[in-house]
């Protein structure tokens, strides 16, 4: 997916990593709201989601969904996220997140988007994005809708 931003950016989008709770769920929960959104962009580009699981259920919740689940197994999750976006490469890479071990992901991204959502965001997440919106569809539909993506960052 190329996006064309105006005096800004030329995006190539391969790769959406989303944060699992917090951005795309709520307590363990998958937001199913954004299945459609998701569905949508999996003809565009790969998308990965990466998680602690911290509530064990990120694989039955996202099943059905042409979605890559990525499990942390280490100790640094900020790290391991930001690492994770360098594998996939950068410049391919839109990232969304909420959370503290988020914020070295969205800074890594070529276009990193902070979500508020139900958790709100942490402070240096949101000052390490690109884009902030109040919802995780929201965001998904600056994808899905690239006007509204050039309308936020043209310069």
């Amino acid at each position: 997916m190329i996006i064309e931003i105006p005096n800004y950016n030329r995006l190539d989008i391969q790769h959406l990593v989303l944060d699992y709770n917090g951005t795309i769920a709520i307590d363990g929960t998958f937001k199913s709201k954004i299945a459609s959104s998701l569905a949508a962009l999996s003809a565009h580009c790969d998308i990965y989601v990466i998680t602690a699981d911290t509530f064990g259920t990120v694989e039955a919740q996202l099943e059905g969904l042409d979605v890559k689940v990525k499990i942390l197994s280490s100790q640094d999750h900020t790290a391991e996220k930001a690492l994770f976006i360098e594998e996939l490469g950068a410049k391919n890479c839109v990232a969304m997140g909420n959370g503290n071990n988020d914020k070295a992901m969205l800074k890594k991204a070529e276009l990193g988007i902070a979500i508020v959502g139900n958790e709100g965001v942490a402070t240096q997440t949101l000052l390490s994005s690109d884009i902030v919106c109040g919802d995780i569809l929201e965001a998904l539909e600056l994808l899905l809708f690239p006007k509204r993506l050039i309308a936020t960052l043209r310069c």
